[in-house]
């Protein structure tokens, strides 16, 4: 019984969470040794060394000099990059997101890519907009929405990987791959994306792209109201005021250009 499935997942399960508990003891320590470790977390010392030595195999702990100690890595520098990346654009982009709403008078967005979404992480409501929806920590498909389809097109396919099902949530949705393709296409080369009630019927949406200072594509920040008000000639019209935000959002994150 001790090899079945489940058997095996809680082991597994077990490691990790031991493994998180290790590098939590680093951090609140500064530095520790396997026998310090192995006492915190209640296991014998050759468990924790074997923990410390896979930490350490992905550069997540390393050996402080020739002591028998040990402390955090460079490893989760970019881990934790990653994450400040998502903290900064939000605080960077928030008086910009709350002056273009009060300007436009429609919902103003931030969005950051989640494996396979988009993940709102700011919202800016306008004057107009009396009883938006919250899409603060909505995930939406990037393949039709204006967000998602700005950071798509300027993410590396081989990085970005497959796209889920296409999935149809209007008449409008475009459900074709190498439609798709054709739409990133122009978005990359006008640096606008458009969409026009393919994700909610009545809900239309322009976006553009933010940058961190090495000028990757970080964030989409967006503008979004209903179709009767945000045309696409409308949406024509804020296309240099869109811009011009992002722009001030991508120079508070260090980019120049």
């Amino acid at each position: 019984m001790s090899n079945t499935p489940r058997r095996r997942d809680a082991v597994g399960v077990q490691s990790v969470d031991r493994a998180i508990t290790v590098l939590e003891i680093l951090a609140r320590r500064g530095e520790a040794g396997v026998s310090e470790v192995a006492a915190e977390i209640a296991v014998h010392k050759s468990t924790a060394f074997r923990l410390l030595g896979a930490l350490e195999g992905r550069g997540l702990v390393e050996q402080a000099g020739d002591r028998g100690k040990y402390r955090l890595g460079v490893g989760l520098i970019p881990l934790a990059g990653a994450v400040s990346n998502r903290l900064d654009v939000t605080q960077q982009g928030r008086p910009v997101c709350e002056r273009l709403a009060t300007e436009l008078g429609e919902t103003v967005n931030l969005a950051v890519l989640q494996g396979q979404w988009a993940v709102n992480v700011d919202q800016a409501r306008g004057p107009s907009t009396v009883s938006t929806h919250n899409w603060v920590g909505q995930l939406t498909p990037v393949y039709c929405t204006s967000s998602g389809r700005v950071l798509l097109a300027f993410t590396d396919p081989a990085r970005r990987g497959p796209l889920p099902p296409m999935r149809r949530f209007t008449n409008r949705t475009v459900t074709d791959p190498a439609e798709l393709e054709r739409e990133l296409g122009v978005v990359r080369e006008t640096g606008v994306a458009r969409v026009c009630q393919e994700y909610e019927e009545g809900l239309n949406a322009i976006a553009v792209p933010v940058r961190d200072r090495f000028g990757s594509v970080v964030a989409a920040l967006s503008v979004s109201g209903p179709s009767f008000r945000l045309t696409p000639q409308r949406m024509d019209e804020i296309v240099p005021a869109l811009v011009e935000g992002a722009t001030e959002v991508s120079r508070r994150m260090g980019h120049v250009g």
